[in-house]
């Protein structure tokens, strides 16, 4: 068998595999093709690959020779391997285009942002992997725009009160913001709909906001859920309160499939301390902020408002090293010692994350999506 990987494109300075993942598939006896300089950015060189087993080609070569194509971001239309296999972070539930195009070019696909929540899937959550890494690098990016201290100082020139630090949304990316930001001194105060992450905050070192009459939904994975209006009001106003006294805002809150939750609007802005700093990591889904532009920098009223979905990009060694480990660990699911593909659609791994087969579209999530969009 062949395994493919793709140079990523645009901005992106992650690789789906590194030269140190070569050896577990040369070991099945699978030949691994690695589009040339896709590791650069991730400091890995084709030497490197080489070295370790691979062999360095053209995009097109690998798309036309591969069984099965991995990727971090969804294909361009150039980069569909028709009637292949793809592994890639597809975004279904908002991409329903490519998902079609890629069933009707007979690719069967498999999208890794839908892994399901549980201990089993683990060791493939790519969500999980790359939001430690989002949370991480937020908080640093907010203390260096940030023109004040995150700690306290006491000094002959008088004393300096640490700043405050609001991080909304407990999930992966919150809670290592909060960690992060405690470990530098920072007082956080966090939000989130879900009662259950209270005491996760708390262990943290965090101080929780809490909104009574919150839904709680089992079967939405520990995700957050769409909730009330007379909820949002309470909600709208409480956050409004921590805001406009914090230094810095931390905005993770999204929900599967849906426009991110508006948590900061203008009004809020416009009462926030000079020299404030919203980090929006919710900005590819329509940002927590209303001011909030994707992929942009702003600066508005002396409030510093950075729209940024894809900080794992900033620290392309590490978040390619993790990316890697969970496609490794996805692969062994779906290739035996031989290193033939074997491909078990009852696995609940395999399953959730199958998006396209057979020319058809197989994930309920994204065909429900569809029926609503079609009617």
């Amino acid at each position: 068998m062949i395994v493919g990987v793709l140079r990523e494109g645009g901005k992106e300075n992650r690789v789906a595999l590194l030269p140190e993942n070569i050896s577990t598939l040369v070991k099945k006896k699978i030949t691994v093709l690695i589009e040339s300089d896709a590791g650069t950015s991730s400091c890995a060189s084709n030497e490197e690959y080489v070295n370790a087993g691979a062999a360095i080609q053209t995009k097109e070569y690998i798309l036309k020779e591969s069984d099965l194509v991995l990727k971090i971001n969804p294909p361009e239309e150039d980069e569909i391997p028709a009637g292949k296999v793809l592994v890639a972070i597809l975004n279904p539930l908002s991409n329903t285009d490519l998902i079609k195009k890629l069933a009707d070019s007979g690719v069967t696909s498999f999208s890794l942002d839908m892994v399901p929540r549980s201990s089993r899937a683990q060791a493939v959550d790519i969500l999980s992997s790359m939001a430690t890494i989002a949370g991480y690098k937020a908080v640093l990016v907010a203390a260096s725009k940030l023109p004040n201290f995150f700690p306290m100082f006491m000094s002959a020139s008088g004393t300096i009160k640490p700043s405050k630090i609001l991080v909304l949304g407990a999930g992966v990316a919150g809670l290592q913001a909060l960690a992060t930001a405690r470990k530098l001194g920072a007082v956080v105060e966090v939000f989130d709909v879900r009662p259950a992450v209270k005491e996760e905050v708390m262990s943290l070192g965090g101080k929780f906001i809490e909104v009574e009459g919150a839904k709680d939904d089992a079967s939405a994975g520990g995700y957050a859920i769409e909730q009330t209006e007379e909820y949002k009001a309470k909600q709208q106003q409480l956050i409004h309160e921590h805001a406009v006294k914090s230094n810095v805002v931390i905005c993770t809150a999204q929900i599967p499939g849906r426009k991110a939750p508006l948590l900061i609007p203008k009004e809020t802005v416009d009462e926030m301390q000079p020299g404030s700093v919203i980090i929006d990591m919710a900005a590819g889904s329509g940002g927590n902020c209303e001011l909030t532009k994707k992929d942009e920098t702003i600066l508005y009223k002396q409030v510093r408002i950075i729209g940024n979905s894809n900080f794992p990009s900033k620290l392309p060694a590490d978040a390619s090293k993790m990316l890697g480990t969970n496609y490794i660990n996805f692969l062994n699911l779906m290739i035996d010692e031989e290193g033939n593909l074997d491909m078990n659609f009852e696995d609940d791994i395999i399953k959730s994350t199958c998006m396209t087969r057979n020319n058809e579209i197989v994930n309920e999530k994204v065909l429900e999506i569809i029926n609503m969009e079609s009617e």
